[in-house]
């Protein structure tokens, strides 16, 4: 399924270099990607990402970690200005959270949505205006790489090999092709690179 309108939805996530978002141990492994979170690249990269978005798409665990998170951090005068500029944004933004539990939202701005995401997503990108944010929530960017609604990739890809754990890109998801349109390397190995699909 491809389907063009002004909205372009941009996906975010920390991939280890044999492309794992966590390690061996579950959902909370993710000893390979927290040292690298912080680096001037990660926070660079981290600007990147939202300055255009005006809707942020999360996982239901996802947003019960993040929207625990970054509201303080959206108001601490020691943060750095890149993370607050982030944390003020996601407080700000509009939000769709997907859960099958949930039915009424906990957190402002915010609507949760039952459905498939490319059904949602699809919806989104019919209305309104600026970009959409899948923002590190895989299981969602998932179903929109399968279905083929990502227009753009924001990866940081760590230096670490973790052997096991969930991966981003698995077998069965439609061919594809991407455009480098960024690349900044970090002197502890990390990388944040940029792709735009091909259509």
């Amino acid at each position: 399924m491809t389907t063009s309108t002004a909205r372009t939805v941009t996906a975010n996530i920390a991939l280890t270099l044999d492309g794992r978002y966590n390690g061996p141990g579950g959902p909370t492994d993710i000893a390979a990607i927290v040292p690298y979170a912080t680096t001037e690249v990660a926070r660079n990269h981290l600007n990147r990402l939202h300055e255009n978005a005006t809707t942020a798409v999360l996982g239901r665990k996802n947003a019960e970690g993040f929207l625990e998170f970054w509201p303080a951090v959206a108001v601490d005068d020691n943060a750095d200005p890149r993370d607050r500029a982030y944390a003020k944004w996601l407080v700000d933004t509009d939000k769709v959270v997907f859960s099958t539990t949930l039915t009424d939202s906990p957190w402002e701005r915010t609507r949760i949505a039952n459905a498939p995401a490319a059904d949602v997503i699809t919806q989104l990108k019919a209305s309104g205006e600026g970009e959409i944010l899948v923002n590190t929530s895989p299981t969602v960017t998932k179903a929109l790489l399968a279905a083929d609604l990502i227009d753009r990739l924001y990866l940081l890809i760590t230096p670490e090999i973790v052997g096991a754990g969930e991966q981003l890109f698995v077998d069965g998801l439609p061919g594809s092709q991407w455009r480098l349109t960024s690349q900044e390397a970090g002197e502890i190995g990390e990388i944040a690179v940029v792709y735009d699909r091909k259509r």
